[in-house]
């Protein structure tokens, strides 16, 4: 069920439907959430025609025909088209993921896209991340050091490098945060699963010389501990992380910590 949050007093209203292109005959329906803050008008849905033989297999590849050949004003965010910046990530049908990666063959009938969940949304498919940035910048995302800086570079053996993988790969997509029931409910405390898997690959990182500063940061009954554990964060990665894994290796070294 896609749940968004809207503007206040508005409701979601059946929009526009846009002509199916000329002479194609391989044909693919979109349903894409539309609102522009500025024409006072309530949130719709507008429904697109896609020519498949025209264009290429991705959703976002649609979205890019659609905003190219039928639609100028239809609005998202996207730069590398590759499942690395993160930019594209919104709602389609009913999962959050980047749209650069998500094939049309993956979508059974009509392709329904939202932008991401529980999210103030700019326009059309793009949602205020602002929020979101500041947690991240929160939990200090570098490497903090008191000892004085090498000549060349802070070494780190193969086996502690290693402990770093599932967790650097992390795009920033906002996926996972904005799949999480605590996080929809206590999003303003509670730091959610993205923010707390960099702060478990900064905590775990053998040259940094601040574990115990950042484990106090968080040892608060809502910025780590509104976790539980209901897992959409790792089903809905398309990175393939788990952030609910790192946030109990969190919990753990709290636990190790106190004893």
């Amino acid at each position: 069920m896609v749940q968004l949050t809207l503007p206040r007093n508005s409701t979601i209203r059946t929009g526009k439907t846009w002509p199916r292109p000329e002479g194609a005959g391989n044909i693919r329906k979109f349903r894409i959430y539309r609102w522009n803050p500025d024409d006072g008008e309530n949130p719709r849905v507008d429904t697109y025609f896609v020519d498949l033989d025209d264009c290429g297999p991705m959703v976002l590849d649609a979205l890019i025909w659609i905003k190219s050949k039928v639609d100028p004003t239809l609005t998202f965010r996207r730069s590398c088209r590759e499942g690395i910046c993160g930019s594209c990530a919104m709602n389609i049908d009913g999962s959050n993921t980047l749209a650069c990666i998500y094939g049309m063959d993956e979508v059974k009938g009509d392709v329904a896209i939202y932008p991401l969940p529980h999210m103030p949304v700019v326009k059309d498919l793009i949602p205020d991340l602002t929020h979101f940035y500041a947690q991240h910048a929160s939990i200090m995302p570098w490497l903090e050091t008191q000892s004085n800086t090498p000549q060349k570079e802070w070494r780190q053996s193969e086996d502690d490098r290693a402990k770093l993988d599932g967790l650097y790969e992390c795009v920033m997509c906002a996926c996972c945060s904005t799949s999480c029931p605590s996080y929809w409910w206590n999003g303003d405390r509670y730091l959610g699963p993205a923010a707390l898997l960099h702060a478990y690959r900064w905590i775990i990182d053998s040259r940094d010389e601040a574990t115990g500063e950042r484990l106090d940061d968080l040892h608060d009954p809502f910025k780590l501990y509104r976790c539980h554990t209901i897992m959409n964060c790792a089903k809905t990665c398309p990175k393939g992380l788990n952030p609910a894994k790192a946030i109990a290796e969190i919990k753990k070294l709290m636990v190790e910590r106190a004893l």
